[in-house]
């Protein structure tokens, strides 16, 4: 008999930035819906232990989407993309997982997303705080600097460099398969995709004056990074968190930046009571 993932995946069309987008999604569970967002220059694919796990399946609806050029959310038909310089902006980004929201008939929503998506979460607490209950910031900073280089988009530099720098966010502990696959994501993004991600990632994410003015009576915060993670620092996380009344922080212990997909059995042991305490709210 053969064997099955639960997950299922399908499209949807959202309008983003006055342009229609072709956004692709996987879905598992029933409950409370969850937006899941992957990192900079990857896809959902970094999500897939998270959506097979039967005790959150019980508790959550889960939705792991490909950002636009991202995975098997191609670029848009309707305009000629490609004599544009892909740069990911606060503001379209923001509205991908608003835009999804809506497009699902989602009732406020858990978002949780990891790197840019862990700066995300924090931005949305912002900016969005009536449109989702909760958001989960993994590797998330105030700020994070230096990141946005002509290197990580140039002829004399390969997707499997930028993929190997990947792997030394990682911890030395976690599983080398699993790691390897995390990796193995990475070397499949378009040439451009990392270096315009970085944008959101080092220059238009910042929270340093304005994170004070989230109230987490009407959404809740948690903030975790891994202990490993020389990007987004356990230091910065907590930094972070102390910025924000009421904020949560935790250091994930023996995890780097890539939490969800190097090392998904001690994530999902460190993540379930985080997600059993926001449901239970």
């Amino acid at each position: 008999m053969a064997k099955f993932d639960t997950a299922t995946g399908r499209y949807v069309y959202l309008d983003l930035d006055a342009c229609e987008h072709r956004v692709y999604f996987e879905t598992t569970g029933k409950g409370i819906p969850m937006l899941l967002q992957h990192t900079a220059g990857a896809d959902a694919r970094q999500w897939r232990h998270v959506l097979e796990d039967t005790a959150l399946q019980e508790r959550f609806q889960m939705i792991a989407y490909d950002l636009p050029y991202h995975g098997k959310s191609v670029p848009p038909t309707n305009k000629s993309w490609w004599t544009e310089e892909y740069r990911l902006t606060r503001d379209f980004l923001m509205s991908v997982p608003v835009g999804l929201a809506a497009a699902l008939e989602l009732e406020r929503p858990v978002y949780m997303g990891s790197s840019i998506g862990g700066h995300l979460a924090i931005d949305l607490a912002i900016s969005h705080p009536d449109a989702f209950r909760a958001v989960v910031g993994l590797e998330a900073s105030a700020h994070t600097p230096g990141g946005y280089m002509d290197e990580f988009y140039h002829p004399g530099i390969s997707n499997d460099f930028k993929a190997h720098m990947m792997y030394t966010l990682m911890a030395p502990t976690s599983p080398e398969p699993s790691k390897r696959e995390t990796i193995w994501v990475y070397s499949q993004g378009a040439p451009a995709v990392f270096k315009g991600d970085l944008y959101y990632y080092s220059v238009d994410h910042d929270v340093r004056e304005n994170a004070r003015q989230i109230d987490t009576n009407r959404i809740s915060v948690d903030i975790l990074n891994g202990e490993y993670d020389w990007s987004g620092t356990p230091a910065a996380g907590e930094e972070l968190a102390g910025l924000i009344p009421g904020a949560r922080y935790q250091t994930m212990s023996g995890l780097g930046h890539f939490p969800m997909s190097e090392h998904p059995e001690k994530f999902l042991d460190i993540i379930r009571p985080v997600l059993e305490r926001i449901a239970s709210a």
